[in-house]
């Protein structure tokens, strides 16, 4: 009973923070000026964090045993991860977000879609981990998103990632094994890549990026499968 009457509290929660998000997006459409627009678009953006993150949970709090599994798909289904190797067998992450900011990191959200596509890559790929090597961070921004909205790079979550990686792919995470470099763009979609090349070939990752800001393009290879 205590676990029912827990799980509806949650539930209530949810729901009046959505009639809260309701609320703000109506105010947005019947605004007549923009710094009420703004106001109450920041607003909802504020909402919808808590919203999200209160839904997310929702399923563990059924207490269902297929619960876990159910929610890991639904955000794997969410937010598809797309994971490959490069013509010159560097590995390559693509996920169509950014990444939060640290004090407002959902860690369990980055878990719940990270690990599942990390775990069958690996498991369908011929055993790689790669060692004296730099993990390269690429933001890209809508081109329309206002530049104070950008984020500094020391702000945003990426430990998570990092974890998630060095879990699957990496030898060692220490400073001696993986050096770190980030750099963020704008483009036409929003999303965070992630690299990770030997730290000899940084300098043709370097050269080679510029390529990738004019085409939008990472040339892909065809990973070999185990057994292959």
């Amino acid at each position: 009973m205590a676990e029912k009457s827990y799980f509806r509290s949650q539930l209530d929660s949810a729901i009046q923070e959505t009639e809260k998000l309701l609320k703000a997006l109506h105010g947005i459409a019947e605004s007549r000026d923009l710094e009420t627009a703004l106001e109450l678009s920041v607003t909802a953006a504020k909402i919808s964090e808590g919203v999200a993150l209160k839904t997310r949970a929702l399923p563990a709090h059924t207490c269902h045993p297929r619960a876990e599994r159910a929610a890991q798909e639904a955000i794997s289904e969410s937010v598809p991860v797309e994971i490959r190797l490069t013509e010159e067998g560097w590995f390559y992450l693509r996920m169509p977000i950014l990444l939060p900011r640290k004090e407002k990191s959902p860690r369990s959200y980055l878990r719940g879609f990270l690990y599942p596509a990390l775990a069958s890559f690996a498991r369908e790929r011929l055993p790689i981990r790669y060692r004296d090597c730099v993990m390269i961070f690429r933001h890209t921004y809508d081109r329309n998103r206002p530049e104070r909205e950008y984020r500094d790079h020391d702000n945003i979550e990426l430990n998570t990632v990092v974890d998630a990686v060095a879990m699957f792919f990496l030898v060692d995470d220490t400073p001696f094994e993986c050096r770190h470099y980030y750099c963020s763009v704008v483009g036409d979609e929003e999303s965070t890549e992630v690299f990770i090349v030997p730290r000899n070939a940084f300098g043709a990752w370097l050269s080679q990026e510029k390529n990738i800001r004019k085409s939008n393009k990472v040339k892909m290879q065809e990973t070999a499968e185990k057994g292959s």
